[in-house]
């Protein structure tokens, strides 16, 4: 059963939230990033970093005591303020004709520990213990786990009929993004969700597993720490926002390699042929259409890539995953990759006209070739998390990307 609880957040004012909200810090461009810095003095962007205010670039336990600091600052400037009551928030995003509506939470570290809250992706343990040391520090979480249940047709019920009211936010952003919020605070209301989550067996880490995974850790140190560790503390828990799965949005990463590992380009096509039917599709731009059928683009030209499923043997949910067959057929025997999250020879882009920019790299020279594949699923997520299995780095690129700074998971 999932376990999640209301919690009191730390969120902006109502006259201030639009301009608190703010993108994931790498998602923005340099010029981008120093404008809003420079003319906008609420962007929770001054919060996480700090150094800006001293004109100096910041690191390690100086940048999380000066985080702790502006995010103090904000507190007592009353840019921030902290509600009287647990609550759950829904939290509905909107653009165009799409939109995904969720609940921000808190959920626990035991149902991490536990895999009720199951994972698909390794982290990486330096990641994870220097993300713990930032929540000791800091003292709140502002980033939440976006984490996927099934779609529940009671849950939508409960949370449909909040959205009839008035939210408390309402708001749309420069990237023509309108956001709203509301604040469940009744009691009953409450209970009832919780009833509901606790009849799911599983729930699923769409995107935020080294959040997740720090916090966890920052939970089990915080319990050696404690003597009086009752497991109710705010530690044990994590904040993040559930939605059905219905809701998520998942795109491919595109692969490109810098050279063909020492083959000609007729050597590397007869190795290729082994596992693939080849087809030359000329300079048309071609993108597969369905699961194991690949694009590659090399030396100005597409190919369409069709599996010899007879030659390839599927053992499992990974091994049916269209990263993987690539890394196991290609990247790997062919091309030397050995290592996709390390190695620099290769590089992954995602986004609506990702296959014109990867030909425009490869036409002009700084990789030798490419490889487009179709969207992951959200079934082969939940084969392979059920299984216990990992994806490749990169599979998956998900939606949707939340702001920072809405709401606030205080320790």
């Amino acid at each position: 059963m999932a376990i999640i609880k209301p919690f009191k957040a730390i969120r902006p004012t109502r006259d201030k939230v639009a301009s608190v909200a703010s993108r994931s810090y790498e998602e923005y461009p340099k010029k981008e990033l120093e404008a809003t810095l420079r003319y906008n003095p609420f962007s929770f962007l001054h919060i996480i970093n700090p150094g800006f205010k001293f004109d100096k670039r910041v690191k390690g336990q100086e940048r999380f005591t000066l985080v702790h600091n502006r995010y103090l600052e904000f507190l007592e400037d009353n840019v921030l303020m902290k509600d009287a009551k647990d609550s759950f928030y829904v939290y509905k995003v909107e653009k165009g004709a799409a939109s995904c509506c969720g609940l921000f939470c808190a959920t626990s570290t035991a149902d991490y520990e536990n895999d009720v809250i199951k994972k698909h992706e390794n982290t990486l343990q330096k990641r994870e213990t220097l993300f713990a040391d930032y929540l000791d520090t800091v003292g709140f979480n502002a980033e939440p786990v976006l984490i996927t249940y099934p779609n529940k047709e009671s849950i939508a019920e409960i949370i449909q009929k909040e959205t009839r009211q008035d939210p408390e936010y309402y708001f749309t952003t420069t990237d023509k993004v309108t956001h709203k919020l509301w604040v469940v605070s009744d009691k009953k209301t409450i209970q009832k969700l919780q009833v509901e989550f606790g009849n799911i067996d599983s729930i699923y880490i769409a995107d935020g597993h080294h959040r997740s995974a720090s916090s966890y850790l920052f939970a089990q140190n915080s319990k050696r720490q404690n003597p009086n560790h009752t497991g109710k503390e705010p530690y044990n828990f994590f904040m993040s926002y559930l939605i059905p799965e219905s809701e998520i949005k998942i795109y491919e990463f595109n692969r490109m390699v810098k050279d063909l590992n020492g083959l000609s380009k007729e050597e590397f096509l007869i190795q290729v042929d082994a596992f693939f039917r080849i087809e030359n599709r000329g300079d048309l731009l071609y993108k597969p259409l369905k699961k194991h059928h690949f694009s590659m683009y090399l030396d100005g030209e597409f190919y369409s890539l069709y599996l010899r499923k007879k030659i390839y043997t599927f053992d499992d949910s990974l091994s049916e995953l269209d990263t993987q067959i690539l890394f196991k057929t290609i990247l790997e025997p062919i091309l030397g990759i050995k290592d996709l999250r390390n190695d620099k020879r290769i590089q992954y882009g995602y986004g609506k006209y990702n296959v014109i920019r990867m030909k425009d790299e490869i036409d002009q020279g700084k990789f030798a070739v490419g490889f487009s594949l179709v969207p992951v699923t959200i079934e082969e997520i939940k084969a392979i998390a059920d299984e216990g299995l990992v994806m490749p780095p990169k599979s998956t690129y998900i939606e949707p990307k939340l702001r920072s700074g809405i709401t606030i998971y205080e320790f």
